[in-house]
């Protein structure tokens, strides 16, 4: 990590601010977790293996943003990040996924990330290989024939051998090639075909998941690899043929390496609706027995442990693990006392006001009415909110929010979509190209007004 390219806790509150209405306590605490990594990074090595995240447990109602700012906070650092869902995870011996699929999700995040960095930088190179394959299958090159007579004569008079006439005109191809010319001119060029699926597997019940899966691999690399014939557009073919002699280029031995290290030291892991797997009461049942169990299964992942990948071992230690719950029914001291100290940094998320709807609405990059209006702009009519309209768009999702159940944020997206779905079906065949509509705050209360009045919001929530 560098210095001069990675943010200060500042910045990343700034970044985060674009997206995220509020919850500054929250967008603090994530902050000074991410450039802790780049600290810890920059430490004497003596020192650098004992200094531990602090994971952070976020509280917080749904649709208030905890899993938005994890998403973006993984996107700022340009690190592997992957999310789960503490309810869909069992202990072992009960049907689920195993706890450390989450691990082997992360290192499969952090190779293609690393895939994709590698296969930038030799882009260039693939792209000259690419572009010498298209221009043999447009013009084949001829061996030279210095010895030959002369056979031709080329357009300005001189006379040429075949040899010297072939390599002229594929010149002429190579400038079309580059300029775009031909994008849309078939060629015959081979790929290679998808791996068959025909030998598979069956493991026994001492085998685990990453076992199984190398042996796949190893399967898979054992048959013969086959080229497939296809007639394409040159465009086509550029993008298919420039993905395989990336692959070619790059030294995936190194790929592996480097996506360890990188989901070891950069890697984030947001645990959802952990408070599905807390205690529901004092009186201990079933399923009280079963979410315990999955604590301890998540236990000694969060500690620090080795988790067998495909792609090798990677130690948990030093990656960041971002939990988050609503805690309706049950609180933080609710999970076991071991689970609870891996996460010491708690942040409460506030529920959203009426104020922080209208803002929603209006500040975010990815505002949703930034998106209808995208969406629209699209089919070349205009789309265009009045100041009122929105006030009263954040007035009725606020109420309904309130007077029916909290969903946070996410009521917006049922409201947008109440008002604006009538529109976006007469777009267009009733509503055509140059015409521009403008949301008031009377069409707001016309089109809601059945929300308000019926709360009967089942068919508009997924």
């Amino acid at each position: 990590m560098n210095k001069n390219n990675f943010l200060t806790p500042k910045e990343i509150v700034q970044e985060l601010d674009k997206y995220i209405i509020g919850q500054g306590d929250a967008k603090r605490n994530v902050a000074i977790a991410l450039r802790n990594r780049w600290r810890r990074m920059n430490t004497p090595e003596d020192i650098q293996g004992e200094i531990v995240p602090n994971n952070i447990l976020m509280i917080g109602a749904t649709g208030v943003g905890k899993t938005e700012i994890a998403r973006r906070l993984a996107r700022i650092a340009d690190a592997p990040f992957t999310k789960v869902e503490a309810s869909k995870f069992t202990e072992v011996g009960y049907v689920g996924r195993d706890v450390e699929s989450m691990v082997r999700d992360l290192v499969e995040q952090s190779v293609n990330l690393v895939k994709a960095a590698k296969k930038e930088e030799v882009k260039e190179k693939a792209a000259a290989v690419v572009e010498d394959i298209i221009l043999d299958a447009l013009i084949p090159p001829m061996k030279s024939t210095n010895n030959k007579p002369v056979s031709t004569t080329a357009d300005d008079g001189v006379p040429q051998n075949d040899y010297e006439l072939n390599q002229k005109t594929r010149e002429r191809f190579r400038e079309k090639l580059q300029n775009g010319e031909l994008e849309d001119r078939k060629i015959d060029i081979n790929v290679k075909a998808p791996s068959g699926n025909g030998m598979g597997v069956v493991g026994g019940g001492m085998m685990d998941e990453s076992s199984m899966i190398n042996i796949q691999d190893m399967l898979n690399n054992m048959m013969p690899k086959k080229n497939k014939r296809r007639k394409v557009t040159i465009a086509e073919a550029r993008k298919l043929l420039l993905e395989e002699e990336s692959s070619k280029l790059i030294d995936m031995d190194e790929v592996k390496d480097e996506a360890i290290r990188k989901a070891e030291n950069t890697g984030m892991i947001f645990i959802d609706e952990i408070d599905k797997i807390a205690k529901s009461g004092s009186n201990s049942s079933g399923g009280d027995v079963s979410r315990e169990g999955v604590q301890r299964d998540l236990l000694p992942i969060v500690e620090g442990s080795a988790v067998n990948t495909k792609y090798g071992i990677i130690h948990t230690d030093h990656i960041l693990f971002l939990a988050a719950g609503a805690f309706h029914v049950s609180k933080p001291s609710d999970l076991i006392p071991e689970l609870q100290g891996r996460f010491p940094i708690r942040v409460e998320l506030n529920s959203l006001t009426k104020e922080d709807f209208l803002l929603i609405l209006q500040e975010p990059k990815n505002a949703l009415t930034k998106q209808y209006t995208a969406l629209l702009k699209s089919e070349e009519v205009d789309l265009v909110f009045n100041d009122d309209a929105l006030e009263e768009i954040a007035s009725m999702a606020f109420t309904i929010n309130e007077e029916v159940e909290n969903i946070g944020a996410r009521r917006l997206h049922t409201v947008m979509s109440k008002l604006l779905n009538d529109l976006l079906f007469d777009v267009p065949d009733k509503i055509g190209a140059n015409a521009k509509i403008v949301v008031t705050k009377e069409m707001v209360q016309e089109r809601l007004a059945g929300l308000i009045k019926n709360k009967d919001l089942s068919h508009y929530i997924l």
